[in-house]
């Protein structure tokens, strides 16, 4: 059965379409407004081994909070649809990801219970145009949408290019091994609760 997912979010700030399917190949078709985060949700996909094509077009005169922010919103409700019942999944992942001077950690559970937690000091407050602030508000949406866990830390780095990144990277190849199937364990929930 296809894990795929559409959504659309319209409010008075933003107005995004995304379509993501968990068993893809990592293709992408990303446009924010965004330069630097188009570049990171590419990460995300092709490290997390997904398909992803997202249009988003918000209030970026303003600022770019409310375009961040609706996009993690967004790709969380998708996953969140795109994993059904959740039968026969892993449920949760992690991964240390190191980049060049910088070393990150994820850690990502589909428990059914939202909560997001970053530790992370950037040595800069801007990658090109990007406000590395709305690192933290990106992850918080993602997690309340996906009902999940959602943990990060920046353990050291020097260039902020790479310590966001890092974070970026991580947390995709931690929610590819948490959203990844067991065959052994397919019609499984993977609660003692059974429920999630």
């Amino acid at each position: 059965m296809a894990r795929t997912a559409h959504i659309k979010r319209t409010t008075k700030e933003t107005q995004i379409a995304l379509r993501l399917n968990l068993d893809g190949r990592g293709k992408a078709d990303i446009a924010t407004g965004i330069p630097f985060f188009d570049h990171m949700l590419d990460l995300v996909t092709r490290h997390g081994g997904f398909d992803l094509t997202l249009k988003a077009a918000g209030d970026l005169a303003v600022d770019q909070h409310h375009t961040i922010e609706d996009v993690g919103i967004a790709l969380g409700q998708a996953v969140d649809s795109a994993l059904g019942n959740k039968r026969g999944i892993n449920r949760a992942g992690y991964f240390l990801m190191p980049m060049d001077e910088t070393l990150a950690v994820a850690a990502i559970d589909f428990g059914g219970r939202p909560f997001c937690v970053i530790k992370a000091n950037f040595s800069s407050k801007r990658v090109g145009d990007f406000q590395t602030e709305l690192v933290e508000d990106f992850f918080q949406g993602f997690a309340q949408t996906a009902r999940a866990n959602v943990h990060l830390r920046l353990l050291y780095g020097r260039s902020s290019h790479h310590q966001v990144e890092a974070l970026f990277k991580a947390f995709a190849r931690a929610l590819r091994f948490g959203v990844s199937r067991d065959r052994r364990l397919r019609r499984v929930l993977p609660s003692t609760k059974e429920l999630l």
